[in-house]
């Protein structure tokens, strides 16, 4: 078997067999393919495509090049939940806890965010103390004592995807809606997990922002959970502007904490509720949409989810003392008012140039290497339809220095559109995919 003929089958359109895909993924994680060949394969499936079952060998041949995790031990459905990236989207960091809350196993693997999306390891590192890695032994210990446990990859977790990646990175083969899948699905199912809910994003703040390649992202998904035998319910939800109102991490820490004393945006409470109930539903423990919101709603009331969260926080090693004492997460003292300079309604946001500020400002990253600032961000102060008067309050920019903030300042005027004309928000959830 040969790299270039593998290389060409799939240039003419050719599906491959398990023992192809097996040889190019296992010969590039061990180094006997070489990256331009595999540049070239890549290329090969971002104009050729691949069908459901060629992206479900390709997942379970990445997601089986390194270690997994077996909770088979653990009773019960084993629930996880994943977001394709978003701005202020905090929710893991809310739905991780408050489904556990509900009695749900939820193993939860994340990551760290990349040039205007933040990630959910970021996010809770803010928090002193919490430690996102951990062995499979710490994983299961904890899920099996308190049911939740959000962490980040261990070295040898996919090492294929970690490859591939970056090699897409490079290549312009990323926006590829099989690799995306098998990148994205290859992660959450070596998690342990047995059922999926996927947030697919679309929209200005979004990575897929056209609707239909969202819909054909949400159903290879779907697709390729399927054929690995495990289950999943994809929602499509609206990035078009900031989720909530707080983007950084301290910031968003804090606004979760909020959300679970009941203070939380609405946008917030809708899109954590639809994809909660779905987390619910897929666990087999609720057969109808109203027991399971009342079920979440009551944990929020009760305060069980906000103790669960105390919960989490303290197994992994972060200061719990955040949740009555706001002052222990670091946000900058340095602030700055953004203010409307015309009357009108806010007509529209580009919400990738609102992460792309918070990213300048620090509180994100352009390469995986770079360093996190946990204090500084943005505060959102109007959604899509407010009506402004001159000299209202749009943002609040929590910055280090003054070149960051002139430039976050530049890019946080542009990406707001105020207009004469009233514009109605559009619907957070767009569509289910079962």
């Amino acid at each position: 078997m040969r790299a270039v003929d593998l290389i060409a089958k799939k240039k003419n359109g050719g599906e491959l067999n398990p023992e192809e895909l097996e040889y190019l993924i296992h010969g590039f994680v061990h180094e006997t393919i070489p990256d331009y060949q595999m540049a070239s394969f890549l290329m090969a499936v971002y104009f050729r495509g691949m069908t459901f079952t060629e992206t479900g060998v390709l997942t379970k041949v990445m997601m089986n090049s390194g270690e997994t995790f077996d909770l088979s031990d653990i009773p019960g459905i084993k629930v996880d939940k994943h977001s394709t990236g978003g701005v202020g989207d905090k929710v893991s960091l809310i739905l991780a806890p408050l489904v556990s809350s509900a009695g749900i196993c939820v193993p939860m693997v994340s990551g760290r965010g990349l040039g205007h999306t933040g990630g959910t390891l970021d996010k809770l590192e803010s928090i002193p103390g919490f430690n996102t890695k951990m062995t499979e032994k710490e994983f299961k210990s904890q899920l099996g004592s308190i049911g939740v446990a959000i962490i980040g990859q261990t070295d040898n977790f996919v090492p294929a995807d970690k490859k591939l990646y970056a090699l897409r990175d490079v290549t312009a083969t990323v926006e590829s809606i099989p690799l995306i899948a098998a990148s994205i699905v290859s992660k959450k199912a070596a998690s342990g997990a047995d059922a999926f809910v996927f947030d697919v994003k679309t929209g200005t703040g979004a990575f897929m922002t056209d609707r239909e390649k969202a819909r054909d992202l949400a159903l290879a998904l779907n697709g390729v959970i399927g054929e690995m035998g495990r289950k999943s319910i994809a929602l499509i939800t609206d990035m078009n502007q900031p989720l909530g109102n707080c983007i950084g991490n301290s910031l968003e820490v804090l606004e979760c904490v909020h959300f679970f004393k009941g203070q939380g945006p609405e946008d917030l409470k809708e899109i954590c509720m639809a994809l909660g109930v779905r987390m619910l539903l897929l666990s087999g423990r609720y057969q109808e949409e109203s027991a399971a919101r009342n079920a979440l709603e009551e944990k929020i009331r009760s305060g069980a989810g906000l103790e669960k969260f105390r919960e989490m926080v303290k197994a992994q090693g972060g200061n719990p003392n955040i949740i009555e004492d706001e002052s222990l997460l670091y946000i900058s003292p340095n602030r700055k008012e953004l203010k409307a300079d015309r009357r009108g309604f806010l007509q529209g946001f580009d919400t990738r140039e609102i992460g792309n500020s918070s990213m300048i400002l620090g509180a994100g990253r352009a390469t995986y290497d770079a360093s996190i600032d946990y204090g500084v961000g943005i505060a959102v102060h109007r959604k899509i339809g407010d009506q402004v008067q001159p000299g209202d309050s749009l943002f609040t920019i929590y910055y280090r220095d003054q070149k960051s903030l002139k430039e976050a300042e530049r890019r946080l005027r542009q990406s707001v559109t105020i207009s004469e004309h009233k514009t109605s928000p559009q619907a957070l959830v767009k569509e289910i995919i079962q």
